[in-house]
């Protein structure tokens, strides 16, 4: 049987470098998890989400799956959302797409991968949704780019309507919920201007994120004007 002996070196190697950092490190993670962040990701391995925020261990409560998705029967999430919000008193949830994700490319293109297809099928909605403007677009990696941005809107609406997180807000605790996509190019983070911190808010701002993307200004840049300047927006109803 294969030990993968490499990745025990590794583990000995960073456990040393952290006791010569910090010799009370591991004393310290032991005895308490109060991260102040929640983070939803998708489980692409080119995203290590503490590395990539610069976060130490203890410092960010993750759950991750394919393509970043919410879904409001999936009782993994929502246990981790409720734990995070309810135990940990996390003060910030993170949606995080990127740019070149494979489980969105699948949606997009209507593949049939096998039982991820059902997965996906939740990622091929938000497609359908916006399947007029996403059809503007002459190429399909731009196309491909807005539909991770529009991805991440949703399930950021999606986080915003789970009874854990309406509930928390009507308790009156403080918690943020945001959507970022990172860019496998550059490695840098892009905040998809969502942030949602209460009820009475979270319709107007994601109909304002959706218009956003329309624009192709995530990038700051209507990318040669390959994008409508009048979208017809599907508003959600206050």
């Amino acid at each position: 049987m294969r030990t993968l002996k490499q990745l025990f070196e590794n583990n000995r190697a960073w456990s040393q470098e952290m006791k010569a950092r910090q010799p009370d490190f591991f004393e310290q993670l032991e005895r308490q998890q109060s991260p102040e962040y929640l983070w939803i990701g998708c489980s692409d391995s080119r995203l290590p989400p503490n590395e990539i925020t610069g976060l130490m261990p203890g410092e960010l409560f993750v759950h991750r799956n394919v393509a970043n998705v919410v879904v409001h029967t999936d009782f993994n999430c929502l246990s981790v959302i409720e734990f995070a919000v309810e135990v940990l008193k996390v003060k910030h949830i993170i949606v995080c797409g990127h740019y070149g994700c494979g489980g969105v490319q699948a949606a997009l293109r209507n593949l049939e991968l096998g039982l991820i297809d059902n997965w996906l099928r939740h990622v091929r909605d938000v497609y359908i949704e916006h399947e007029a403007q996403l059809l503007r677009i002459l190429e399909e990696p731009q196309r491909w780019d807005r539909l991770c941005e529009l991805n991440v809107v949703k399930q950021v609406h999606n986080v915003c309507n789970t009874t854990v997180v309406q509930s928390a807000w009507k308790r009156g605790q403080q918690l943020a919920i945001h959507g970022w996509v990172y860019d496998l190019h550059d490695g840098l983070l892009r905040d998809l201007n969502v942030c949602t911190t209460c009820v009475e808010e979270s319709n107007r701002i994601y109909n304002a994120a959706i218009e956003t993307v329309y624009l192709g200004h995530t990038k700051d840049a209507l990318d040669n004007g390959r994008y409508p300047q009048s979208p017809a927006v599907p508003k959600i109803s206050q």
